[in-house]
């Protein structure tokens, strides 16, 4: 029982540390929203921009989970993005 405790103790103090890793400004990544590959490179580097902050945290079954929604949140952002771009380009053309 008191194995089980320590271990999600630890667990719950490394989500502490990873929530406070992700939070604010994680990275800036640049594309060219006429692009496919561009920007897939930027949905790679933010990523791996997200790895690099929770570390050796991200085997931690508990932060799994938020580590991948924080991915596909950025992930849409920047698809997002390349489309508004996308559209403004036609718009002035």
């Amino acid at each position: 029982m008191i194995k089980g405790l320590n271990e999600l103790s630890r667990k719950m103090k490394e989500l502490e540390k990873a929530i406070a890793a992700l939070d604010g400004e994680i990275g800036t990544v640049n594309f060219d929203p006429n692009d496919p590959q561009s920007i897939e490179v930027a949905i790679q580097k933010m990523e791996e921009a997200v790895d690099e902050r929770v570390g050796d945290y991200s085997r931690n079954d508990m932060i799994e989970g938020i580590v991948s929604e924080v991915k596909e949140r950025y992930r849409q952002a920047i698809l997002e993005r390349a489309s508004e771009a996308r559209s403004k380009q036609e718009d002035e053309e």
